[in-house]
This record gives C-alpha cells, sequence and structure tokens, in this order.
C-alpha cells in the first residue's frame, strides 16, 4: 500500500501539505465519528501513512525502497504502538476531538439561516432595473411569545441536565483507551435552556414559518447569475440573535435581437448590395430606441460599426457601454426582370474595367 495514495498527496508533497490531508482524513474516518463499515481500519491506514511521511528518516527509506522494513501497516503489523505524535498533527486532532479549545456558547445570540430566491428578468429589465415584490417563506420570531418558545407568562429555565452549558461530558471507549467527550444535550438540544410549557403556537421553536413580502430594486446593468445580497431578510436568529440575509440570484433570459458581453451589446444588421456598394443612412435598433448609422460606400460584409453609450449600464461605475453593429450583405434569393438587367447591365460595365472584373460578371450570369 503506497501511503501517498492513501493520504492523497504527491511525492513532493511539503510537510503542511501532508499534516493538512492527514488532518481531513483523520478527522473524515475517526471511530468516534464515522461509524460506517471499514472506517476503522481506514483510520488505522492513514495513520500508518502519516507514520511514514511525517518522519524524514521513514519518508526517505520508503522513496528509496519502497518499504519502511517492519514498520506499520506498510511493512508489518505495528498497530497503534509506536507512533510518533510529534510535530502538531495527531494531539491537533485529538483535542478537537475529545473536548479541547474553546466551545460555543450555548446562550449566545446566533444569526439566523440565509435564504436564496431566483428571480428570472427579461433582457430589457435587466438593462434598465426594475422595481418588484417578491414573496417567500421563511421562518420568523413568533410575535406569541416573542421567539422564546415559553408559555405566555412563562420563561425558559436553566437545562436541568447539561446546567446551561448545552453539552454533556461522556465517556468512550477507543482505539487509545477510554476517553472523554462532549455531545450536544439531548434535553435542551444545545441552547442551554429548558421549556417546562411550552408556547402553543410555535410548540417551543420560537419559530413560526410565515410569507415574508419584501420590495427588490434591481439595479441597471445586471447580468445572467449576478447576485444581490438583501440584509436581515433571511430567517430568524437564536437566543435573540439577528435574522439571517436573503441572496437573490438573477436568470437574464436571452434576447431574439441581441447579444450582451458584459455592458457591451452586439447586433447584426442585413444590408443589400446595393447600400454597400453606395453606401446609405439606416435605422438601427438599440435598447434605448432607433438610431441612424451612415453606411459608407464600399462597406464589406462583417464590417463593425461601434454606437458609443449605446449599450447597458457599467453596474459598479457610471455611464454605459456601446452597442456594436456588425453589417452582414444579403444576396437576394429572386430577382424580378428588371432587376437581373440591371445587375447585368452593371456587369457588362464593370467588365470593361479589369479581367478581375470579368470574373465577376461570369459568376453574376452563372448566378442568374
Amino acid at each position: 500500500m503506497n501511503p501517498y495514495d492513501v493520504l492523497g498527496v504527491s511525492k513532493d508533497a511539503s510537510e503542511q501539505e501532508i499534516k493538512r490531508a492527514y488532518r481531513k482524513l483523520a478527522k473524515k474516518y475517526h471511530p468516534d465519528l464515522n461509524k460506517e463499515a471499514g472506517a476503522d481500519k481506514k483510520y488505522k491506514e492513514v495513520n500508518e501513512a502519516f507514520e511514514i511521511l511525517s518522519d524524514p528518516q521513514k519518508k526517505a527509506q520508503y522513496d528509496q525502497f519502497g518499504t519502511t522494513g517492519n514498520q506499520g501497516g506498510f511493512g508489518g503489523g505495528q498497530g497503534f504502538d509506536g507512533f510518533n505524535f510529534g510535530g502538531g498533527g495527531f494531539e491537533d486532532i485529538f483535542s478537537s476531538f475529545f473536548g479541547g479549545g474553546q466551545t460555543r456558547n450555548p446562550n449566545g445570540p446566533r444569526q439566523g439561516r440565509d435564504l436564496q430566491y431566483e428571480m428570472n428578468l427579461t433582457f430589457e429589465e435587466a438593462i434598465f432595473g426594475k422595481k418588484s415584490e417578491i414573496k417567500y417563506t421563511r421562518e420568523e420570531n413568533c410575535k406569541t411569545c416573542s421567539g422564546s418558545g415559553a408559555k405566555e407568562g412563562t420563561s425558559p429555565v436553566t437545562c436541568s441536565k447539561c446546567g446551561g452549558r448545552g453539552f454533556v461530558q461522556v465517556q468512550r471507549q477507543t482505539p487509545l483507551g477510554r476517553m472523554m467527550s462532549q455531545q450536544e444535550c439531548d434535553v435542551c438540544h444545545g441552547t442551554g435552556k429548558e421549556i417546562k410549557e411550552k408556547c402553543q403556537v410555535c410548540h417551543g421553536s420560537g419559530h413560526v414559518n410565515e410569507q415574508h413580502a419584501i420590495e427588490v430594486t434591481v439595479p441597471a446593468g445586471v447580468e445572467d447569475g449576478n447576485q444581490m445580497r438583501l440584509n436581515g431578510q433571511g430567517e430568524a436568529g437564536e437566543n435573540g440573535g439577528p435574522y439571517g440575509d436573503l441572496y437573490i440570484y438573477f436568470n437574464v433570459a436571452p434576447s431574439d435581437k441581441y447579444t450582451r458581453d458584459g455592458a457591451d451589446i452586439f447586433l447584426k444588421l442585413p444590408i443589400n448590395f446595393v447600400q454597400a456598394a453606395l453606401g446609405d443612412e439606416v435605422d438601427v435598433d438599440t435598447v434605448h430606441g432607433k438610431v441612424k448609422l451612415n453606411i459608407p460606400a464600399g462597406t464589406q460584409t462583417g464590417t463593425r460599426f461601434r454606437l458609443k453609450g449605446k449599450g447597458a449600464p457599467r453596474l459598479r461605475s457610471n455611464g454605459n457601454g456601446d452597442e456594436l453593429v456588425t453589417v452582414n450583405i444579403v444576396t437576394p434569393k429572386k430577382l424580378n426582370k428588371k432587376q437581373k438587367e440591371a445587375l447585368k447591365k452593371y456587369a457588362e460595365v464593370m467588365s470593361e474595367n479589369s479581367e478581375s472584373d470579368n470574373s465577376f460578371f461570369d459568376r453574376m450570369k452563372k448566378h442568374f
């Protein structure tokens, strides 16, 4: 078995990368946290791999010979005895598993959960923005008990089982012997408070599901996939904590006329051969209304023109983007007799100038 594969690191991984991978996997497969079949075996493999890769001598021996002799599960059957816990690896995880570090105050205020709302916009609504009232269901503080969960005229009391700590000490049998760990109190569910008489409206939770309405101002220039956060419009907090936030995700429908890249808008404009050859002034659609565009004589298909300031508003700065108009010379599919005669006369005149124009005349005759 390859210790690098077990920890999921490369042979040139740094000491910190090895330690980080070990901590993640040790926590994932620890027998006290993972009750799935085979987790204890995987946990042992992870520790054996870390024993090798955290020891420079063993690591060098494995890199050179592919084995460490009689060390651990990669060459023998050592088990848990003889592990090197130095370097701040295992003991840090062990401490977090079994009560080390600071414990969250169960009676402290906690912010409520954030919520998500998807808003559908047309192409034009995203360009110019709009105001819209939205409605959604969220958990709110119960008005009957003011969020305490207790029946009117009563109040929660300190939990009789955990003494208000929100957790209790539990003795567990681990591969390292008997250890004390902490788990959430099953009476107060981590709140540190016990409700003797529950509110008849919220049944002790302190929260009720209510439909909530709010007016949303969609800023001009939003794009598909953008999001906006509304503070305090999520769900109610715990122990007097603030409401969470509401994240609005915008789904913008595509336009059948325009495409968009940031603040710039793109439009394809069909023109005929005469307009391209002789030039013309044409009306062009923009999201801000029609504007005049001058087509110079001799314009080729694929030529792009820029209309300054006719794009979308720049979401995080002033001004608008541009509209970029690409002209496409359209060849007519059907011509009447007069049109055909006119084109033939044009081709004959052009053919008198150069051989290249003769080839143009031949193509025209073949086409018609």
